[in-house]
């Protein structure tokens, strides 16, 4: 507090009453109309805002012990002093006071960067002052408050859940329906629409409460805009229940649109309306709970929870407990507590702050990825930058130069060397090579196999075999039909007949003899065609190519159904074939094995003991083609594909690795399938930190190459 003068306090500030705190204590709620701020106050400053016009310290101190059962010192108004004057709760003195305030000015003004990184991540837009017209359409807003309306909306709810359950196909449907440019361009209308509305519910609701309301507009979050509303007068409403409306608004104006939504959905025909009503009602619901009813964030979630514990600067106050119970793990400084709670309420608030920082961390990261996809890559790259800076390093920083100012007491803890100690040991054992393992989803299958599939769209005759049957060579695997083939046969047979025909007659006219020549040529012609449909009907009765035994047929084949071209019947395995594992490993994996590595496969049902492997082969160039559709990640494998004209294309370089099956290891009913397993390889050692730190390297490489 400045000596020169004694601070006085500014004629426009308002004090209100407020509520009790959770120590039972009153509290009282000051006002500062001038920027619309408000400052939760405790009794102790209360009673010394009561005597402030004493105009000393010890004074002050000295009158609350004589008239309250407070014990305070000048130094506790000297502390109440100081947060005055650096919220500019005070008039400014004479002598001096213009050289301070335009110290403070320069203090609180930042450079042209970090101001505009600041207002890059944040900043505001005020478009409207609606509290007039709030004002006028307040005796309408009520009638949506009303116990009625929403007893109303809770059956409307009920109901339109019910008929979505029972029409559950066509809700999905629809959703998938949406995912085009046409409905995320919907979805973007329906999301402004619910959010106007959203902060028109917190605006009437306060001034229902008898708040003013004097801004509304657009906030800029990364440059992602979202409405706001001014409504930091319901600081001064002494109702804990009221403020907790307040904050409850937006989310419950929409859920009431998501009610009515779903429910339209349910009873409108086909059309744009009902298309119209399902963007509204999945918007609504995905808004209020994945977004507005977090209180990680501040958002509503976090007012809402706030408002419930009665506990402003939820945030501030879990984090600050948070840092001293995290500096008393590492050094035990025996320092006091930010705050002092009951031991459930500390832990929850601790727990609080560790879950906060946790989901921020991992928001904030997804942010920086995606502020660097948005732009062109120079400017990504800086954007990402700030973001991390911004977001997580600044914090860390933070709490570095608390650690700084507490270096004499953390060196002289005890607890500082262990602490020391531990974490050299961790650093130590990522960087000491281990014995590892290259684990990957892989396939356990016959060396030589013979894969039965339909040359054309035929319908199934005769199935004499079936899954595991044993079989001869040449024998009959399946008899199939092809009616459009027959056709074509019968109609070449007729040419072929009739071009005979005239070929034997062409000796007995002149007229024949002369176009004998090209009729011999065109008989030739056909007959060389009928040869080729016969051969191809051939093709529709599969011959075994070895003795061997039947495997994954079908168990849906039947007699009279129609098969595909192309289409699968079964495998058939060479009597006394080998049996090889699969599988597909990523460039890091493959530099880190070799042949003749061991290797162990199980496989994914968990009906026979672990295989015993070695590897036989690695292949030097990646593969451009998965052709085990097994091992894709939308199959259940590890592997991330796309598709690209029928094909499955690897999104990394993938290299095939075979390994060998050491005779004697499969039991009868492992000999009966191909199996989908998880395999692993012993790798050479790597330490944990070489291994990061490549990847690291790198990202690093290919995103920053221009």
């Amino acid at each position: 507090m400045s000596t020169v003068a004694w601070p006085r306090l500014r004629e426009d500030l308002a004090l209100l009453p407020g509520p009790s705190l959770p120590d039972g204590q009153p509290s009282w709620t000051l006002h500062d109309p001038a920027r619309n701020l408000f400052f939760r106050i405790d009794w102790p400053s209360f009673e010394m805002l009561s005597r402030w016009g004493m105009g000393d310290g010890q004074q002050i101190a000295s009158d609350i012990a004589r008239s309250t059962t407070l014990n305070l010192e000048a130094d506790d108004v000297a502390g109440l002093g100081r947060f005055l004057e650096q919220n500019q709760l005070v008039q400014p003195a004479a002598g001096g006071s213009a050289a301070r305030m335009a110290e403070r000015w320069s203090a609180m003004r930042s450079s042209w960067l970090k101001w505009l990184v600041h207002h890059y991540l944040f900043f505001r837009v005020p478009l409207v002052r609606p509290d007039a017209w709030l004002t006028r359409w307040l005796p309408v807003a009520r009638r949506f408050a009303s116990a009625g309306f929403l007893w109303l909306t809770a059956a409307a709810l009920m109901t339109g859940l019910i008929q979505v359950v029972r029409h559950w196909d066509a809700f999905t449907t629809s959703l998938v329906d949406t995912f085009n440019l046409e409905g995320l361009a919907a979805y973007a209308v329906a999301l402004f629409v619910v959010k106007t509305l959203h902060e028109l519910g917190h605006a009437f609701t306060a001034k229902r409460h008898g708040c003013r309301v004097p801004t509304m507009g657009l906030a800029f979050l990364v440059m992602w805009p979202v409405a706001y509303t001014d409504t930091n007068e319901a600081w001064k409403l002494t109702n804990a229940r009221h403020r907790l409306q307040v904050a409850v608004a937006g989310i419950a104006t929409e859920l009431v649109i998501a009610a009515w939504a779903t429910l339209a959905w349910a009873l409108l025909p086909d059309g744009a309306l009902r298309s119209a009503a399902f963007v509204l009602a999945t918007t609504s619901w995905v808004a209020t709970l994945a977004i507005n009813a977090s209180p990680f964030m501040r958002f509503d979630g976090y007012f809402i929870l706030s408002d419930a514990l009665d506990m402003p600067n939820l945030h501030e106050r879990s984090f600050a407990l948070a840092r001293w119970r995290l500096r008393e793990w590492l050094f035990a400084l025996n320092e006091a507590p930010p705050e002092h709670f009951r031991p459930a309420a500390r832990r929850a608030m601790i727990t609080f702050a560790w879950l906060t920082w946790i989901y921020r961390l991992v928001l904030f990261i997804g942010i920086a990825l995606m502020v660097y996809h948005l732009f062109f890559k120079l400017l990504g790259i800086v954007l990402f930058v700030v973001e991390i800076v911004w977001f997580i390093l600044k914090p860390v920083h933070a709490e570095w130069k608390a650690w700084r100012e507490r270096a004499g007491a953390i060196r002289a803890s005890r607890r500082t060397w262990w602490t020391l100690a531990i974490l050299t040991l961790l650093l130590g054992l990522t960087a000491v090579p281990w014995p590892s393992a290259v684990t990957a989803s892989a396939l356990l299958r016959p060396v030589d196999v013979w894969p039965v599939h339909t040359p054309a769209g035929a319908v199934l005759d005769q199935l004499p075999v079936g899954h595991g049957s044993r079989v001869t060579q040449g024998q009959p695997l399946a008899v199939l039909r092809s009616p459009e083939l027959l056709s074509r046969i019968r109609a070449a047979e007729s040419r072929v007949e009739r071009l005979r025909r005239q070929a034997g007659t062409a000796a007995f006219g002149e007229e024949s003899r002369q176009h004998w020549l090209s009729t011999h040529e065109s008989l030739v012609t056909a007959e060389s065609e009928l040869e080729a449909l016969r051969t191809e009907a051939l093709q529709l009765t599969p011959l075994a190519p070895w003795a061997g035994t039947v495997m994954d047929m079908d168990p849906e084949l039947a007699t009279g159904q129609w098969i595909g071209k192309g289409d699968r019947l079964a495998f058939v395995v060479k009597e006394g074939s080998a049996w090889m594992v699969e599988t597909w490993l990523d460039e890091d994996s493959v530099a880190r094995i070799q042949v003749g590595a061991q290797a162990r496969f199980h496989n994914d049902a968990g009906t026979s003991r672990m295989i015993h492997l070695t590897v036989e082969s690695i292949d030097r160039d990646a593969s451009r083609v998965l052709t085990r559709h097994e091992l894709a990640a939308q199959h259940g494998g590890h592997l991330l594909v796309r598709h690209q004209k029928d094909q499955l294309v690897p999104e990394q370089a993938v290299y095939r690795v075979q390994m060998r099956v050491a005779e004697g290891q499969l039991d009868p009913e492992s000999l009966a399938h191909s199996w989908r397993g998880q395999v692993s390889i012993d790798a050479r050692s790597q330490a944990v930190a070489d291994r990061y730190l490549r990847q690291l390297m790198t990202v690093l490489v290919r995103e920053t190459g221009f």
